[in-house]
Order: C-alpha cells, then structure tokens, then sequence
C-alpha cells in the first residue's frame, strides 16, 4: 500500500490541469487507476471475473458510436474500455502474472512472427493468404484444436461466422455458394417439417448456422449485417410510433392492414 502523504501527491497529480505528452498522459491513467483501486471501495473488490460483463458491455457502446458516427461518442467509449483494460492489467500486476511491459512485448511479437508477409520472406499478395498464414502460424504456436481458440464468450452468431471461417482457412468448405443456397432449402424444409419444439428449435439452429455459411460467401460479417437490419427497423418503428402518435389513435384501435399501411410508409420515408 503506498503511503497517505505519497497517495495525496499522486491524486493532486493527476486531477492538475496541464499540457502532458502521450507517455505522461498513459502513466496518468496508470496512477489514476492504482489511486482508485486503493482508495475506492467499489474499485477495490473488483476482479477480472467481475469486470468482465462490464468489459463487454463497454465494447458494444463503442461499436454503437461507430456505428452512428459520432466522434465524441466514440471518443469517450475508447477511453472507457482503455480504462477497463488498464484496470485488468492492475489487477495482474497485484497477483504478480503480468504487467504492461509483458503485455506490450507479448503483442509486438505476436504481430510480428504472425505477419512474414510484413517482416519476413513469405509471400501473401491476397487477404485470403494472409489469413491462411495466420491460421497455420497459430497452429504451430502450440494449439492442439484448430477450433480451441475460439471464445465462448462470443455472441452465438459471431462465434459460428468465426468458426466456420477457421475450418475454411484449411479447405473444409463449401465449394460454392449455390450449395449453400442450396443447404438453405433443405433446412427450410426440415424447419417446417419439424413437429416437437426440441425439432423445432434445433431445425432453427440448422438454419441460422447455414445463413451464417452463407454470409461468408458475399463478404458479410453476419454480426453486422443484422445489426443493420436491426438498426433498420427501430428507424422505420419508430417512424410508424410518431404516424400513431399523431393520429390521436391507439395501437389497439389500428388493423394489421392500417399498420401495414403505417410502416410501407414509414419505409418511403427513407
């Protein structure tokens, strides 16, 4: 624990109002982190498994300011996650596994050995090439699966699409996209012949892991492909909201036929 005296110093540094270069400002945060761990009693019964929720949820704020492109936003959701990250790296150095120095060097060499292309004499002129050579490098750096990596932490949609586009990398695929299509159909029809809801929900499943497939096959990460869809949506919806608004009327005193009307146009709004 460092001393009362040293922790005042250290707090009176980093709330001051001044000019600071980037390796200043990096070990502001640093300080400001450790201050916070001793001196707040949130902070301090933190722990990686109890930040990690939270680490989560700070990445899909920032993929929402990405994805409204505001710069400010996006801003303030870097720096948040920045902090989560620091804070992890806190919490290493307390146990004594790790610090930033270990994790900076840790990532400089993984950039470097998984990228020949770059910094050796393998050839790779296309993505594809690339990707395969990672593939291969990881391999050889001590993974017994070709899958074992994948997190299962993940969204279940994104964790398919990673998934099949590692199996892929080593040619388990499929040749064209005409049998995905084709996969598509079947598993359509074995949805609707589907009787219990056990059949029915692992029918779906058939279906959404075949859609993913598909995906790859027109360079759409299925992630953000529904996240579109989805962003669509609310924006149509909420066109029909303010329409029912401003008729005066209820929802319940509008036919499916009437809402149907409300969202085509909604849609012609756009």
């Amino acid at each position: 624990m460092l001393e009362k005296r040293v922790v005042e110093q250290t707090k009176a540094a980093i709330v001051a109002k001044r000019e600071r270069t980037l390796p200043e400002q990096f070990e502001r945060v640093l300080s400001l982190v450790k201050v916070l761990r001793q001196e707040c009693p949130w902070d301090r019964k933190q722990t990686p498994e109890s930040l990690a929720h939270l680490l989560l949820e700070e990445s899909y704020e920032l993929v929402h300011a990405i994805d409204q492109q505001d710069e400010g936003e996006l801003k303030k959701e870097i720096g948040d996650l920045f902090l989560h990250l620091c804070f992890q790296v806190q919490l290493g150095e307390e146990r004594g596994t790790f610090s930033f120095d270990g994790v900076f060097e840790a990532l400089c060499h993984k950039l470097v050995h998984r990228h020949p292309h770059v910094f050796g004499d393998t050839q790779a002129d296309t993505e594809g090439e690339v990707l395969k050579n990672w593939e291969s490098l990881k391999m050889k750096e001590g993974r017994k699966r070709l899958l074992e990596g994948v997190p299962n932490a993940m969204s279940e949609l994104l964790r398919a699409y990673r998934v099949q586009k590692k199996v892929a990398g080593v040619g388990f695929d499929w040749q064209s996209d005409a049998g995905v299509l084709d996969k598509l159909v079947e598993e359509i029809s074995e949805l609707k012949n589907a009787v219990s809801r056990e059949e029915q929900e692992d029918e779906f499943g058939d279906l959404l892991f075949t859609l993913v497939n598909y995906s790859r096959f027109i360079s759409a990460n299925p992630e953000d492909a529904l996240r579109k869809a989805t962003n669509k949506f609310i924006g149509r919806f909420n066109k029909v909201e303010e329409l029912v608004d401003a008729s005066g009327r209820q929802w319940q005193e509008y036919s499916p036929e009437e809402l149907d009307l409300l969202w085509k146009t909604a849609k012609r709004a756009e």
